[in-house]
């Protein structure tokens, strides 16, 4: 059977947390098939907080190790979805 994984990232703030995050993206990006990130912004002030929506791919057995680097990282709330085929 085949699954497909999406996961939530919830960033609370992009400035402090925004470096370690994108480390642990690039460093896991063979295995990041889509991905979509938005905040708030307006005229006058841009969100400190963002959210990121990941599509999971490659070898499920670095999935885990992927979402335990995210864990890690303070200030950053991680939610998943899982559909199997």
């Amino acid at each position: 059977m085949k699954q497909i994984k999406i996961l939530g990232l919830l960033i609370t703030d992009r400035i402090k947390e925004s470096g370690q995050t994108q480390k642990v993206l690039s460093d896991y990006a063979h295995i990041i098939q889509n991905r979509l990130g938005f905040h708030e912004l307006s005229d006058k002030v841009c969100s400190r907080s963002g959210i990121i929506i990941l599509q999971l791919a490659g070898k499920q057995e670095e999935w885990a190790t992927f979402e335990t680097a995210l864990a890690a990282i303070r200030g950053l709330e991680v939610k998943e979805m899982t559909f199997t085929l």
